[in-house]
């Protein structure tokens, strides 16, 4: 399997959950969701009915609290908690407390199964409730089933608490878990989640190969070698298998749609975010909006200062206290400037999720060494682009519009850090087969041109494959976007390459510089050049199309001055004659600026000695070039482009019979196609008193002014292709002048 394929972090895929369920029971039960029951925009019926709403919820987690025997807990207290936590989600006291009820109460494993199925967060899950279940877990008797349950929904709502510190204390009591049969593949993906550097130890790793030794290389355990040796390589001395797409067990995520249904109610809604306070004391609800689509919350410190709390009524933070650290709050981190002052206080947050919304943030990610930060993010970046992505069915949970405001999310951050995110990258060869070519197609495209740098014939079957095909059978339109893309692509590759050599002490040399750079680059533009060939016979030719296409070979034709690259490639004859041979002015004159700027680039590879001592290498683009150079002057100047032995020669009895006259001179400065029109005009606004236009005499007496003509009406590509090609002066008035009866002496500069 390719590498650039298995990039793609460890997913739990999530099945299908009927959202319509909850809103049976609901019916049934007789607690109709609030939207049903009072008018959205009445504010006093909103307020009532969350105060209505949160004194059902005390009394049902009181009752259940204060069952002592197995099976005396009532259904209907069960339901309201049910119909709650899937309506509105849980405030994060209320799933310490059902946490606490589960797995310590006499309750019987359905009953457990139910409530654990509860647990939704409305806003944050606290650490301090999960690290306190964990240790009930371990001193209670809970079944197997209870076990797997809480480690899944531990998985699930990982990205959803507030802390993983005091979580990473206990990573030898979750190692332990190992040795459960049932409980392995998901310790292992919890284990996946948590380790950091300081958690690679010998002992584990040889408990990791005698488990391995037992029951095999399982997907899971290899995802945690894995990652163990990319923090200590020298712990790890067996060779590994190559990297999956899919290391984890496929589970069904029974949490997914209740996540989806409490933000989309909270769309509508304001959702209190509670503070995690010392006691039993209840502080005043703050008021917070979720983001629109995918659930990216915004930048939140893991605590929260003591003046900040004195103010609200609430004590401070335990962990705070005891610590003695403060940290600066990330809601006041603004500015870069804020960033360098407090950089030293700066503690990441909890949902690694938000810091895709925080410029600060991202500032600082690319300052630390921390690669468990970066494998948390890619985590869940992966996870939300699969469960997200419209087009591959995976869940009906988000639509079109939500979706393309997490890839906008994901393609600005792309742009800040100047570089793309493997999740993103592994996601467009996933999905790309999959893609119709008409859903979020600007935000796809723009990830297709953050595509990292790398072996392009890695690249090709992952991407050109189903791309190409996309790109033949679809409008003229799609094709330019993609065009377009291709050419971002190319412009970031090119930038990285610039950006190495220029770190790099020494001088830039072909020898100094990456081959898998030269190679991808030159097989990139290789596999643009042949899509624009055949797309141009596809659309007759068309100059919406050729525009594109000159755009991106204007890029290349810079590389070796605008990005130190020594490399020097043409365009393809597919692309060069339609341009010359075109009706539409721009795309002549864009065509005669990539062949000025063609000539500039390869004089200065001339000059260069150490490629001059590998000018085989150039010896094609040289002859391309010369080739190309006396195509255009044939045809624009000398009018000798139809005569034998040129390279647009057409046997004269063909020509004859297509009735054009002076058919030699067709393609010359005056009737050449795209001009044709600057000629007429040039009569008619320099001689309007004459009745009859002779285009001949242009040649004849007015052809300097002609020139200057063309000059004033920005053909500036031309002039600088005839001012470069051409054995002239510099000035345009003087640079013509020549006898009426004489054609301009033709002397193209020194080859190249």
């Amino acid at each position: 399997m390719s590498t650039r394929e298995a990039d793609l972090s460890p997913v739990i895929p999530i099945i299908q959950t009927n959202p319509l369920a909850w809103k049976m029971r609901q019916i049934t039960s007789g607690f109709v969701p609030l939207n049903w029951k009072y008018g959205q925009n009445d504010k006093e019926e909103l307020e009532y009915a969350e105060y209505n709403e949160s004194e059902a919820l005390c009394r049902a987690l009181e009752h259940i609290r204060m069952v002592k025997e197995k099976g005396s807990v009532e259904e209907r207290h069960l339901r309201t908690v049910e119909d709650i936590a899937w309506k509105s989600g849980l405030a994060p006291e209320d799933i310490d407390t059902l946490l606490d009820v589960v797995l310590s109460g006499p309750f019987a494993e359905a009953v457990k199964n139910r409530m654990l199925k509860c647990l939704i967060p409305a806003t944050l899950i606290p650490e301090s409730a999960v690290v306190r279940a964990f240790s009930r877990l371990c001193a209670s008797n809970c079944s197997n089933n209870t076990k797997v349950l809480f480690c899944r929904w531990l998985i699930a709502m990982f990205d959803f608490i507030d802390g993983k510190e005091d979580m990473n204390s206990l990573y030898g009591f979750f190692f332990s878990f190992l040795q459960e049969e049932t409980m392995s593949c998901y310790i292992c993906n919890l284990l996946y989640l948590l380790t950091k550097r300081e958690n690679v130890k010998p002992f584990r790793v040889r408990k990791l190969l005698e488990l391995q030794s037992k029951v095999g290389m399982q997907p899971y355990l290899q995802a945690l070698l894995s990652l163990y040796k990319s923090f200590c390589p020298n712990l790890i001395t067996i060779s590994l298998p190559p990297k999956r797409k899919f290391y984890f067990k496929t589970t069904d995520s029974i949490w997914q749609a209740a996540v989806y249904i409490v933000k989309e109610r909270n769309h509508k809604s304001l959702l209190p975010s509670v503070k995690l306070t010392i006691g039993t004391a209840y502080s005043h609800p703050r008021k917070k909006k979720w983001n629109s689509g995918c659930i990216i919350p915004v930048p939140t410190s893991s605590h929260i200062s003591k003046e900040e709390q004195d103010k609200e009524g609430g004590s401070s933070s335990l962990d705070v206290m005891l610590s003695g650290h403060k940290s600066f709050p990330l809601e006041q981190l603004h500015t870069f400037s804020q960033l360098l002052d407090n950089i030293q206080n700066i503690e990441l947050p909890s949902q690694m999720c938000s810091v895709l919304k925080s410029a600060p943030l991202l500032h600082y990610l690319n300052c630390i060494q921390d690669e468990t930060v970066w494998l948390r993010l890619y985590y869940w970046m992966s996870q939300e682009l699969k469960e997200g992505c419209t087009w591959c069915k995976v869940s009906n949970y988000t639509s079109e519009e939500e979706f393309r405001k997490f890839l906008d999310i994901i393609i600005s951050a792309q742009c800040f850090l100047q570089e793309g995110f493997p999740s993103s990258e592994a996601f467009l060869y996933k999905s790309l087969p999959l893609w119709d070519g008409v859903s979020c197609r600007a935000e796809y495209l723009q990830l297709l041109s953050w595509i990292p740098l790398g072996n392009f014939s890695e690249i090709k079957p992952l991407l050109c494959d189903s791309l190409t095909q996309l790109f033949f059978t679809s409008s003229i339109y799609h094709k330019c976007s993609v065009l377009y893309s291709l050419k971002q692509l190319l412009q970031n590759w090119l930038l990285w390459h610039a950006m190495e050599v220029s770190v790099k002490p020494t001088r830039s040399t072909s020898a100094d510089t990456p081959m898998i750079a030269l190679n991808s680059v030159s097989e990139l533009i290789s596999y643009v050049g042949w899509l624009s060939t055949i797309a141009l016979r596809l659309e007759s030719n068309s100059s919406f199309l050729l525009h594109f296409i000159l755009d991106f070979f204007e890029t290349v034709s810079d590389m070796y001055l605008n990005y130190n690259l020594p490399l020097v490639m043409m365009f393809p004859r597919g692309v060069f004659y339609p341009a010359l041979l075109t009706s539409d002015t721009i795309a002549l004159n864009h065509l005669c600026y990539i062949m000025y700027r063609y000539r500039v680039n390869l004089t200065a590879a001339k000059e260069n000695e150490l490629i001059r001592q590998e000018r085989l290498k150039f010896n094609k683009t040289y002859q391309e070039f010369n080739e190309y150079v006396t195509a255009l002057v044939d045809c624009l100047w000398t009018s000798t482009s139809f005569e034998k032995d040129h390279y647009l020669y057409i046997d004269p009895q063909i020509l004859e019979k297509t009735k054009i006259r002076e058919y030699k001179r067709s393609l010359n400065l005056i009737n050449h196609p795209a001009l044709l029109p600057y000629s007429i005009y040039f009569l008619l606004q320099g001689w309007p008193a004459e009745k009859e236009l002779s285009l001949s005499s242009i040649q004849k007496k007015k052809w300097n002014w002609y020139l200057d003509y063309l000059l004033l009406e920005e053909l500036h590509g031309l002039h600088l292709f005839m001012e470069s090609s051409l054995n002239i002066a510099d000035s345009a008035s003087s640079a013509h002048t020549h006898p009426a009866n004489k054609r301009p002496k033709t002397c193209i500069s020194e080859p190249v």
